[in-house]
């Protein structure tokens, strides 16, 4: 895991779905210590002049903006990794796009192990089936 979701202000381009995919995998693994393997990242592009920031649309501030979405197990990351996720995340996507508004937001969002997976298993039933493994080995 985890599961990603960018939001970008701007034409759809492969060549930019394909540096925020490699930016947010990469600070997936080096930042929250995932797995890379099973990091999915979905990126999507939205009309500038249907996205708003402070009521201006996007390309009357002149300015890009964006959305990212992670979705990690609880539990799993300590404040301080999330929030340099945070700020290489931000950092980052403007290193991409330009110039970009202040509000362009990024959210670590904690799943209940007991709510999501991967895979056709809750990540509970990996952290249970892992410590039963555990002590079957003692």
């Amino acid at each position: 895991m985890p599961y990603i979701r960018a939001r970008v202000a701007g034409d759809g381009s492969t060549e930019i779905a394909a540096k925020v995919a490699d930016l947010l995998t990469g600070l997936a693994v080096d930042v929250l210590g995932k797995q890379r393997d099973v990091v999915s990242v979905d990126v999507d592009f939205a009309d500038p002049a249907c996205w708003f920031v402070g009521g201006w649309s996007v390309p009357d501030r002149g300015e890009g903006t964006f959305y990212v979405e992670i979705k990690i197990t609880e539990g799993t990351n300590t404040k301080g990794d999330k929030a340099l996720f945070v700020r290489r995340a931000f950092d980052g996507m403007a290193a991409i796009l330009g110039t970009v508004s202040e509000a362009s937001y990024i959210v670590v969002q904690d799943m209940r192990p007991d709510s999501w997976g991967f895979a056709g298993l809750t990540q509970e039933y990996r952290y249970i089936a892992g410590r039963l493994a555990a002590k079957t080995d003692d």
